[in-house]
């Protein structure tokens, strides 16, 4: 066997570099990049490999290593998860802050490999800078932060180890079921030392993502369940956007008329105008998903993890008769709610069962139920989207706006946490494939700036627009200047309401006084944050990273600001001062908390009563 004389590092970049996926018969490069921060546990071992060339994987400079990480999900999201990014860091802090992605990468399927800095193998100068010891075992370093969080982690300890720890990760990292966090911690000294790699391990490698293909008994008992329904629903999740599945879903729901509600990662696979389409289901879904869920006597889980936000805590199905068919490549998925199992790809699941119930003439029995829920919830949207804000500009009439001047140019809307993805699941309109990106399966605020820079890196020539709260700007806006080194332009739109207004509403609305969510000075006479509201002008910030920042407090203003972000070559931010509590509201949909049962406040004691009332009518698994 022929062998390679290479550090560590040097085989990892030289096995990354050749590494590419296949599907349905196409063929692309695999790893697209390395984003990171040098530090001493990866600048001369790893970043020695990157500067001394031989690849062609272009690295960037990250500024937080969260926000790097943040951006390789963003990039492999928009990539259909058919390309990805590595993340690499030091060791200890620098490790330790792309935890929370790692964690936002898995719990939302995606794959991006984590490449963090470890403490010496050898054990020689321990401890080292940055290393935490722990003096029950000393094989515990801070990279076993990671496990909880990652589909696959392992940690190369000796060169050799190198070759059976790359070849697992792929495994994870192209699997459609099992994906997310791949951790491979990399002991500095490790980094460097030398062995002679076979070249068959640093070959040209091919995965094939393969589609799961549905038994032909999964589709007859699958087939059946639904010619014996009258009113099926369909749940539209992110696993029928990663398989590709929007033919298929207009041809079964159109043929078979069946209404479809979107999950976040599953929204605009389909057009916002699609006769079938009820827009955003559960908590933060529409009046028309809502009202027709509660009827359903099947509801077709179609690749989603059936989370407490789009089932309303198993509280939306009231319909005693209801069942769930569960398809989903993934099994865990799949038996979710007590489901018959239909473990099989989104495409290939719904083309057999079109075929199945074809033959057997199938038609709901939905009639006009359909087309007079989806009028009366265009009309609530147009409504919001013309309404006028005494107090000036109102979020929901921004996002209004924003839908309207993008919806023509194909662009890409980009969000993650606070009350913007609730409403946008509501009331964005999508016409274009991938136009709608959220991430919202951890709500991880500080996702979006960075994530909107990953979407950028994976579709160049479409604009990116994040759309931001005050809050999560504040938390992670770093990869701002990313973009500005980069000559990348995205469109930061933050909707600035003095505060984490979100989760202000969730408090008053369990009847608990305002407390700690408002921005508001600290006031002398109650000691509490109940002063002088804070002021923040984002734009100046923008600028002050080299970003070209807009101003808005009125629509005028807001819509002038927007065409001119537009038309800059380079990133922008519209500081866009909207009025506290103008998101939208609930449509008929419920939550459950953990509200205090007993307390000095009787409206807390009264919420919790209401709880209690609501969690009966709810499934119990």
């Amino acid at each position: 066997m022929k062998t390679v004389r290479m550090t560590t590092a040097q085989a990892l970049l030289r096995f990354l570099d050749n590494q590419y996926v296949e599907r349905d018969g196409v063929e692309r490069k695999f790893v697209a990049g390395v984003l990171g921060i040098f530090g001493h546990g990866c600048v001369v071992g790893l970043g020695e490999a990157l500067a001394a060339g031989g690849h062609s994987l272009r690295f960037y400079q990250g500024k937080n290593e969260q926000g790097a990480a943040h951006a390789a999900i963003g990039f492999a999201k928009q990539s259909d998860r058919l390309a990805i990014m590595t993340v690499a860091s030091s060791i200890g802090p620098g490790a330790l802050n792309m935890v929370t992605a790692a964690g936002t990468a898995t719990v939302n399927r995606i794959p991006v490999l984590f490449l963090p800095g470890d403490s010496f193998a050898c054990r020689q100068p321990d401890p080292v800078l940055q290393q935490v010891e722990q003096p029950y075992d000393c094989n515990v370093t801070a990279n076993d932060a990671f496990k909880p969080v990652s589909r696959y982690w392992d940690r190369v300890s000796r060169p050799e180890q190198l070759m059976t720890a790359m070849i697992n990760a792929m495994r994870v990292l192209t699997d459609p079921a099992d994906t997310g966090a791949v951790t491979i911690a990399l002991p500095q000294d490790v980094q460097g030392e030398a062995y002679d790699y076979p070249e068959e391990f640093l070959r040209r490698r091919v995965h094939h993502v393969e589609r799961r293909i549905p038994s032909e008994a999964a589709v007859e008992r699958a087939a059946a369940m639904i010619a014996a329904a009258r009113k099926p629903l369909v749940i539209c999740g992110g696993g029928a956007r990663y398989s590709g599945a929007a033919k298929e879903l207009k041809a079964f729901c159109e043929k078979f008329r069946v209404p479809f509600g979107e999950t976040q990662a599953g929204k605009g696979l389909l057009p916002w105008d699609n006769p079938y389409n009820l827009s955003g289901i559960g908590l933060t879904g529409s009046q028309a998903a809502n009202r027709l869920a509660k009827e359903a006597d099947l509801v077709i889980a179609l690749g989603t993890r059936l989370g407490d936000f789009t089932t309303c805590s198993k509280w939306l199905f009231q319909n005693p008769a209801c069942r769930i068919l569960g398809i989903n490549v993934a099994s865990f998925d799949a038996y979710k709610m007590d489901a018959e199992p239909m473990v099989a790809d989104a495409k290939l699941a719904l083309a057999a069962l079109t075929k199945a119930l074809s033959k057997a003439g199938y038609t709901s029995s939905w009639g006009p139920a359909v087309e007079r829920e989806r009028a009366a919830w265009k009309a609530e949207v147009d409504r919001l989207y013309a309404e006028e804000d005494p107090a000036g500009l109102s979020q929901a009439r921004a996002l209004g706006e924003l839908n309207d001047i993008l919806l023509p140019k194909d662009a890409i809307a980009v969000s993650g946490s606070g009350s913007i993805p609730s409403d946008m699941q509501r009331v964005w309109r999508t016409r274009a494939s991938g136009a709608y990106h959220m991430e919202y399966g951890f709500s991880c605020m500080g996702y979006e700036i960075a994530g909107s820079l990953g979407a950028k890196l994976a579709e160049p020539g479409r604009e990116v627009v994040a759309i931001v709260g005050d809050g999560a700007y504040t938390m992670l806006h770093t990869e701002l200047l990313t973009a500005v080194q980069e000559g990348v332009k995205i469109i930061v739109v933050v909707l600035d309401n003095s505060g984490f207004q979100c989760i202000d509403n969730l408090q008053s609305g369990q009847g608990i006084v305002h407390f700690g969510n408002e921005w508001k000075r600290r006031d002398p006479a109650t000691g509490r944050l109940t002063g002088a509201p804070v002021s923040v002008d984002f734009a100046k910030n923008a600028e002050s990273w080299g970003a070209k920042g807009f101003r808005a407090r009125t629509v005028d203003e807001f819509r002038r600001a927007v065409r001119k972000a537009l038309k800059e070559d380079g990133p922008c931010v519209i500081d866009a001062k909207v009025s506290p509590k103008s998101m939208t509201k609930g449509y008929e949909s419920w939550w459950r908390v953990g509200t205090a049962e007993v307390s000095s406040n009787p409206a807390v004691e009264a919420a919790a009563r209401e709880i209690k009332a609501e969690v009966a009518k709810a499934r119990k698994y």
